[in-house]
């Protein structure tokens, strides 16, 4: 995995990397130790107190019976502004805007923690794709003439194989079609390993999943997806978010959310002066 420090971080060498090399980059440097902790702080704090939240690409775990050692958070931008901070970094934001397009939005920002024990994931692609195990439920052929997520994985806690850094194939992204059994994931399968404020970037139809945690520290990271403005979010971040939250928005992160996008809209009641230009 190629690794680029934030200040020379090159928009056009990253986004060939995530469409034609392996697929994925580590960037260092972004946030602070300080934000760091405290970010990790409020996940283990959440995670704590209610552990029976949704979580994906758990069969693993429900065989088992380790589901509760993999945690999710939700919701964060509403648990702290270190969350808006990392969702709208400078860097990241100039990166995304040439994958995604400039006024690309957030499908979701989570927490994920791996507690000692727990056995990771089974090998997927990310959303708007992550079902695509049921090929009849989507179009015909698998989208590759753009692409239609971004992933991040902004590290918490360190990132080893011993703890289960995010394995995954590079150049899957390719493939363009789902991994199945046939394809020996874990045999050819590399780790995006990394420090405590690392970012990892990867374009999310990458062959992936979280490794088993075999090491005695939690495995922790903040996932945020993006997205082109046009695929439906994962997580309805407006209706979770109080109102005071959303008038103070900065302009990035009302664009993460969706609101700079009017659709789906009652065209039927929207004013003539509003909807000039949309259709």
């Amino acid at each position: 995995m190629r690794q680029f420090a934030a200040d020379a971080a090159d928009p056009d060498v990253i986004v060939d990397e995530l469409l034609n090399g392996g697929g994925a980059v580590k960037i260092t440097g972004l946030f602070s130790a300080q934000q760091v902790a405290q970010a990790r702080a409020i996940v283990m704090a959440h995670s704590e107190q209610d552990t029976n939240k949704a979580t994906h690409f758990q069969g693993a775990a429900e065989e088992a019976g380790t589901i509760n050692l993999q945690r999710r958070v939700w919701n964060l931008l509403a648990k702290g502004e270190v969350f808006s901070e990392m969702a709208a970094h400078p860097v990241m934001m100039k990166i995304l805007r040439q994958f995604l397009g400039t006024e690309f939005i957030m499908g979701s920002i989570a927490a994920n923690r791996i507690l000692p024990g727990g056995p990771g994931q089974e090998p997927h692609v990310d959303y708007p794709y992550w079902d695509f195990h049921k090929p009849e439920t989507h179009p015909i052929g698998f989208n590759g003439s753009f692409p239609m997520n971004a992933q991040v994985s902004v590290i918490l806690d360190p990132f080893t194989k011993e703890s289960g850094a995010t394995g995954y194939v590079p150049g899957s992204q390719k493939y363009l079609r789902y991994p199945g059994p046939e394809d020996n994931f874990f045999e050819h399968c590399e780790q995006m390993t990394g420090e405590p404020g690392d970012v990892v970037l990867f374009y999310g139809v990458t062959w992936h999943c979280a490794m088993p945690n075999r090491s005695t520290h939690d495995r922790s990271a903040i996932l945020i997806q993006y997205l082109p403005k046009w695929v439906k979010p994962m997580e309805d971040m407006p209706a979770a978010l109080p109102a005071d939250f959303i008038d103070g928005a900065s302009p990035d992160i009302r664009q993460l959310i969706g609101l700079n996008y009017p659709y789906p809209e009652v065209l039927d009641a929207a004013k003539a002066g509003n909807a000039e230009g949309r259709i």
